[in-house]
């Protein structure tokens, strides 16, 4: 392996980790990825698109609006106009990777409705697999870019961190290695993992959120998750749910139960009212259904066609047949608090993607801005992380990759911690079920890294006594007067767990 000694150190192969090491070019770094490059990640499933105001009839203003209006009062206005602004340009960067946007007749980007959105925004790839192509285009990038060395079936251990990040502890093939380095991004997506039915890959447990709390940085916004209203409901438990896009009701397909009546004013709803009336339909007893065979019909397979294939391998066709649905896990709005160059309270730490909180998002999420916040959170950090100081400051000259005596510790039972996160931090939550989660994850939250997240998360949310957003409390169903985002150390977490556990146990 050629000398990586002092290079940056990106950890996650998904939209924000490639287009962080394309953007750091021809300054060289390592990516790390746990599988294959291209292959293993969230992004690879982001079927709606990604947000921009790129149509004759928007404006960034009214992005930056709508995407206000979602966060439920909880954005950071800078980060949302930072954000929103870089869309059009974020387009124009990604087309000139190789990725291959859709367009109309008249050559121009075609762009799709979504759920809160006040204007058609949503520029699509290959009708419903936009992450595929992105990642596609940009794994080609960098696997042809002499100046980043791809580590695959590699994973994070943990960061050593003295006041300042000074290496990556990383397993590969069975072996830990130790790979000096002064900056470390994390790109490491997100948390659906720790629940029973999400629509991301089952490996999505917060990996880098633990190791970034491991390492001293500050989380924030932990209790805003994002339930997707309509994940294919014929699945689950050991697998992902296939999600079936927002796009499509963006298209006009309607939400019905067993009956063929439906139960929503607007399948337009923001994404946690929607999840909210799901749940509460099928908790009465109702199967639910998404209807798409009016509005789409035969033009379904055409418009959809990843969508028409997961539904077609499990009988359904949605042309002719109501799609079964439920809601799953799908967005953390929580993460790595960072700033707006994705710097967090960590000296050479920084965050992008779905794995930071940028404050874009709130309380919820807008449809189809977590590709521009990758996207962008990427570019932004790549400028910083270049013009940061290049030698980690514990290095001596010593192999650049060494053998390390800190293996993994044994992970507790992972369908255990996901049956605990699904009932106490799903799309309802309160004081009761938090406390008992709380209890149940504590004993093994100093080293596991899913029990830690997963008490962090409950704590957060035991921590705010309102609704809003995600984050939904049925003793506290009213919003508060006050918006408060707030953020929780490691220390601080496992300082009150200790207390929490004595006094739940009495």
């Amino acid at each position: 392996m050629q000398s990586v000694a002092g290079q940056p150190v990106i950890v996650g192969s998904g939209l924000a980790g490639l287009l962080t090491a394309l953007s750091l070019a021809p300054r060289p770094c390592v990516l790390v990825t746990g599988g294959r490059l291209g292959a293993d990640s969230s992004s690879v499933w982001a079927q709606g698109g990604l947000a921009a105001a790129v149509a004759a009839d928007d404006d960034p203003s009214l992005h930056r609006a709508d995407t206000m209006a979602a966060g439920d009062g909880l954005c950071d206005a800078g980060s949302v106009a930072r954000l929103v602004g870089a869309g059009p340009g974020i387009v124009a960067l990604l087309e000139g990777y190789g990725v291959r946007f859709d367009h109309d007749a008249q050559g121009k980007l075609a762009v799709g409705l979504e759920a809160a959105h006040s204007r058609r925004r949503i520029v699509h790839a290959m009708g419903d697999s936009t992450g595929a192509e992105i990642v596609r285009a940009l794994s080609a990038r960098v696997r042809a870019a002499p100046s980043i060395t791809v580590l695959e079936r590699t994973r994070l251990l943990r960061i050593e961190a003295d006041g300042q990040v000074c290496a990556a502890l990383l397993s590969r093939d069975g072996e830990s290695l130790r790979l000096a380095t002064a900056s470390i991004v994390l790109a490491t997506g997100g948390v659906g993992g720790l629940y029973r039915d999400t629509t991301n890959p089952l490996g999505s447990t917060g990996s880098g959120l633990a190791a970034a709390a491991r390492a001293g940085a500050r989380l924030g916004d932990l209790e805003f998750v994002q339930f997707h209203p309509t994940a294919l409901a014929t699945l689950g438990g050991d697998a992902p749910l296939p999600l079936v896009s927002e796009a499509v009701r963006g298209e006009g397909a309607t939400l019905i139960d067993e009956t063929g009546a439906r139960f929503m004013e607007t399948e337009l709803a923001p994404r946690d009212v929607v999840s909210r009336a799901v749940w509460h339909h099928l908790a009465a007893g109702h199967r639910v259904f998404l209807d798409a065979r009016t509005a789409l019909g035969a033009r379904f397979a055409t418009r959809f066609p990843g969508i028409d294939a997961a539904c077609k391998a499990l009988g359904i066709d949605p042309a002719i047949m109501p799609i079964p649905v439920r809601p799953a896990a799908h967005y953390h709005m929580g993460g790595i608090a960072v700033d707006a160059d994705g710097r967090s309270a960590v000296p050479g730490l920084y965050a992008a993607g779905e794995v930071a909180c940028t404050g874009l998002h709130g309380a919820n999420r807008l449809a189809s801005n977590s590709l521009l916040e990758a996207a962008a959170g990427a570019v932004a950090v790549a400028e910083c992380v270049s013009g940061a100081h290049a030698v980690p400051p514990d290095h001596t000259g010593r192999a650049d990759l060494r053998a390390d005596d800190h293996p993994p510790a044994h992970a507790p039972d992972r369908a255990q911690i996901r049956r605990i996160m699904t009932n106490a931090a799903g799309v309802l939550r309160d004081r009761a079920g938090l406390e008992r989660a709380i209890a149940a994850l504590s004993p093994a939250a100093p080293g596991d890294d899913a029990s830690l997240v997963g008490l962090m998360m409950c704590l957060s949310a035991l921590d705010r006594e309102e609704s809003r957003g995600g984050h939904f409390r049925t003793d506290h169903p009213g919003r508060d007067g006050t918006a408060i985002r707030r953020t929780l150390t490691m220390a601080e977490a496992l300082a009150r767990t200790g207390l929490d556990a004595k006094r739940l146990a009495s």
